[in-house]
């Protein structure tokens, strides 16, 4: 009725001060963080990278299901529950994709998958060589949801383990980040003089470098492999971190409650973690959102170049790699799926660090 205490009928529904796509967006992390954190318990391959290969069945369509002979690997000694959570577990069994079999006393004559359903040339299996197969489950009905890739592995397998990839990575280059950024930035525009003219000119330095080739520089300095990228990553987004918390510090620090604190005596450690810092990470928590979206982009690029993450391990840039030749081939979702996943993730991250800005600015 026109008093100042109605609401805007206009402004959208916010639910914990977010509009509706920052809290889309913050499902969608919280969904992707979940799926990270339970990979292998969500995965239909839940052996380590999810590399079971299948030759004959690859870059088979969504949907596809074939009938899966299982004979018993020698007893191999597993690591604990907690590794397997982890890290996946070590196969149990040999599958073999299959057209038919039959079943004798003593025997197993399977026929091996081909296409259309051709029985090709048997092959016999002495089932005694075996002391603990289980005849009620030695074939059963396998189907895969989106497909295997070109190496005849569940693509949905490969691209949930690759959530973990993607989402730790940009975990720990965040971490890493925002460590050094925070510290090198504190110093500089707390002390200032020389000390804030040597971090301000490392800053320069390190910012007038191509972000890609400098990751690329330092994971070749480092080797290539899982960790290394991780550091890689992470050694090269502190900058802008750096930058804000200086610029923050700076016009903080000349504050009345700031000199009145010094007044007391008070370490400058204790003055900057204690009455500085607190009241200067609404923008820093904001760049972290960005940078989670740089690292898993940066991450993917890097695999898609080959000096990511190795093989056996499940990257969704190298299953890019390994697929974009599938889109002129008629099977574009070899590429697409994981190329969806970046995105979307990137694109959260992204309208998430949005939503944090509006959220925390004071004069909004």
């Amino acid at each position: 009725m026109g008093l100042s205490g109605d609401l805007d009928p206009i402004s959208p529904p916010k639910y914990f001060g977010l509009n509706r796509w920052g809290m889309a967006s913050l499902l969608i992390v919280i969904c992707a963080a979940i799926v990270s954190l339970f990979a292998y318990a969500l995965a239909p391959d839940s052996t380590s990278n999810a590399n079971q290969m299948h030759l004959s069945i690859h870059s088979q369509k969504p949907g596809f299901s074939v009938k899966m002979l299982l004979l018993p690997l020698p007893e191999a000694e597993q690591p604990p529950m907690l590794q397997n959570f982890f890290l996946g577990k070590k196969p149990t069994n040999k599958e073999i994709p299959i057209n038919g079999f039959e079943l004798n006393s003593d025997e197993l004559v399977y026929y091996p998958y081909q296409p259309n359903g051709v029985l090709g040339t048997p092959i016999v299996v002495d089932l005694n060589d075996y002391a603990n197969i289980d005849l009620n489950n030695l074939v059963i009905d396998k189907r895969f949801i989106l497909g295997t890739d070109t190496f005849g592995r569940d693509l949905l397998s490969r691209v949930i383990i690759g959530t973990r990839l993607s989402f730790s990575i940009g975990l720990v280059a965040v971490l890493i980040s925002l460590l050094i950024g925070v510290f090198m930035g504190s110093l500089a525009g707390y002390f200032g003089g020389k000390t804030d003219a040597i971090i301000s000119w490392i800053i320069n330095v390190t910012w007038s470098i191509p972000t890609l080739l400098l990751v690329i520089a330092i994971t070749l300095a480092l080797g290539k492999g899982y960790w290394q990228v991780f550091i890689a990553v992470g050694l090269t987004m502190w900058v802008e971190v750096a930058r804000v918390v200086r610029g923050q510090i700076m016009s903080v620090k000349t504050l009345p409650y700031i000199t009145a604190v010094k007044a007391l005596g008070l370490r400058d450690f204790r003055i900057i973690s204690k009455h500085i810092l607190p009241n200067i990470m609404s923008p820093v928590i904001v760049i972290a959102s960005a940078n989670f979206a740089s690292a898993i982009l940066i991450e993917s690029g890097l695999s898609f170049l080959g000096i990511g993450a190795q093989p056996p391990s499940a990257s969704w840039g190298s299953m890019i790699k390994d697929h974009y030749n599938y889109i002129a081939l008629g099977k574009p979702y070899l590429a697409v799926v994981p190329g969806l996943c970046i995105m979307t993730l990137v694109m959260a991250f992204m309208v998430l660090g949005s939503a944090l800005r509006d959220r925390l600015d004071v004069r909004s």
